[in-house]
């Protein structure tokens, strides 16, 4: 069992911040990639940003330049910095991570609760 908790979501006005965390807790041998996603009503889930294990990132067009992604590997946990929000960032953010349980076993995605961003005009 794999648990991934975010936390950081909230209310704030076009052009402030926010700071998501997400913690991954449980059976974890290794975890690759990790990953920001978001889905805003009506919308397809997409990707925000992502993060590999050694550190390389890519990002969304639309959030290019204004968010940054971060992990520190020794906690499990990854950081999405949001800087310049727009309502159009309005969404619900979840965390996924590629988790390997066992040194043997293959890898999963995980999936954490989500947390509400919400960019007032």
């Amino acid at each position: 069992q794999v648990q991934l908790v975010e936390s950081g979501g909230g209310l704030v006005q076009a052009g402030g911040s926010l700071r998501l965390s997400c913690a991954a807790s449980g059976s974890i041998f290794s975890i690759n990639a990790m990953g920001w996603y978001r889905q805003a009503p009506g919308k397809q889930r997409e990707l925000v940003a992502q993060i590999t294990k050694i550190g390389s990132t890519n990002y969304a067009d639309s959030v290019k330049g204004r968010f940054t992604i971060s992990r520190d590997n020794a906690n499990n946990t990854v950081y999405l910095q949001m800087n310049s929000l727009k309502p159009a960032d309005t969404a619900v953010y979840y965390c996924k991570a590629v988790v390997q349980a066992r040194p043997v076993y293959g890898t999963f995605n995980s999936w954490g609760q989500g947390t509400q961003v919400t960019v007032s005009s």
